[in-house]
């Protein structure tokens, strides 16, 4: 027999048993449909938590002051500590595996425009604090290191803050009151979502040089002038944040006189550390997920086997009458094998393709911030393509081997008394 009779007798038997046969083909296809549909969602969920949590910032930690919890250098326990402004360049010099090391210093102010008034925060620190906060200008520019210099009145307004100040009207080159000083809106911020912040939503903030922040709204006692509430540190890269981390510790113990295992004194926000612990979440409900897609994928193969051993004992006769006109145990071996790779193929086939149409169609539906939608990937396509072809050839063994050590008399004998 060629293998092109060979196959045209294939899809003949199957067609026959057409209901049978598309039950079984179910079975596959919905096996494959689910590991597609599962790590499609793992995988946007994944990234839409990871696009939201680089708009609070990329590879940054937060530096809080607080109190001593441990005795040091002959300074008592329970010592409140400040930051200082001038404590970041000091520190960076101290810690060569960050990139930077920034002021931050922020609270509310009244804040007035020609056409309506807001209490907002209003915060002031260095050029690339917009670069590694993410503020994405949508108009105009972030101040620049020669307005800190100067410290020039100049502000750049989140996107709600534009809103609530100018509703639909023209922003950038405007004056705005904050306080008592007017100040020049120079840029206006893109809208962001944001799911985490320690002092507010960005969108809904004004920021403005540092210098400008200091010497019109200096801190009141007992802080000195230049207090800041906060450091922003940003590793030179996520394998060296930890160095940088642990650099900071040391450095601002050295300067203000703590035992950098004090923890207490220097309270880090570390959003690295959160994104790999999201990572490690994220991805052990991917696997999971792809896990129950495999299993209802097992389940299929073994619908298929099942289904072709009933097909070997209703076709016992056929199969004693090709050998005894001559048809070898391979030929018949190759019949059968051939047979239940067609149907596991085929459905596997159909699985996919109905797999990447739903992931398609979801991701035409409006998704929250947060969800990325269903990420057909192709590593999660040959990946179900592979196990398919596994279950495949394992379902397909058993039976054709079955179906090729028939002996064609005790076949014939068998329907015979049937």
């Amino acid at each position: 027999m060629t293998f092109r009779d060979l196959l045209l007798d294939t899809l003949s038997n199957l067609w026959t048993h057409k209901l049978r046969t598309a039950l079984t083909m179910f079975g596959i296809a919905w096996g494959i449909v689910s590991i597609i549909l599962m790590v499609a969602a793992g995988e946007g969920l994944r990234v839409g938590q990871k696009k939201v949590a680089d708009n609070f910032g990329k590879d940054i930690m937060i530096v809080f002051s607080g109190r001593t919890s441990l005795q040091a250098g002959g300074n008592r326990a329970g010592r409140s500590i400040h930051w200082e402004a001038g404590d970041a360049a000091q520190v960076l010099d101290q810690s060569p595996a960050c990139r930077w090391v920034l002021p931050e210093l922020g609270s509310d102010v009244p804040i007035r425009s020609s056409f309506n008034s807001a209490t907002l925060l209003v915060t002031g620190s260095w050029p690339p604090f917009a670069e590694i906060r993410t503020l994405p200008a949508g108009e105009g520019r972030f101040y620049n290191w020669e307005d800190l210099a100067q410290a020039r009145r100049v502000a750049f307004i989140g996107s709600d803050t534009k809103k609530q100040l100018f509703g639909s009207r023209q922003a950038l080159g405007q004056t705005i009151r904050i306080g008592d000083f007017p100040y020049v809106v120079i840029g206006v911020m893109q809208h962001k979502e944001q799911d985490s912040s320690y002092d507010g939503r960005d969108i809904s903030k004004v920021f403005v040089p540092l210098t400008a922040r200091q010497r019109d709204f200096p801190q009141k006692p007992p802080s000195t002038p230049g207090t800041v509430d906060r450091l922003i540190v940003n590793p030179n890269s996520v394998e060296q944040h930890e160095s940088c981390k642990h650099q900071i510790r040391r450095a601002l113990a050295g300067v203000h006189r703590f035992d950098p295992e004090d923890k207490e004194a220097a309270g880090i926000w570390d959003t690295v550390e959160e994104a790999k612990a999201f990572r490690i979440m994220t991805d052990g409900m991917k696997y999971f997920l792809g896990a129950v897609g495999l299993a209802s994928l097992f389940l299929g193969g073994i619908g298929v086997m099942n289904v072709m051993l009933v097909a070997v004992r209703e076709r016992t006769r056929e199969i004693g009458v090709r050998k005894a006109v001559g048809a070898t145990s391979r030929s018949i071996l190759w019949q059968f094998f051939v047979e239940t790779l067609i149907v596991a193929l085929l459905s596997g086939g159909l699985g996919l393709g109905f797999g990447f149409v739903i992931c398609t169609l979801v991701n035409l539906i409006p998704m929250p911030p947060f969800f990325a939608g269903l990420l057909f990937t192709w590593e999660s396509g040959l990946l179900a393509f592979g196990l398919l072809g596994t279950v495949a050839v394992l379902s397909a063994l058993y039976p054709a081997r079955r179906a090729a050590v028939i002996d064609p008399i005790e076949a014939l004998r068998y329907e015979a008394g049937s």
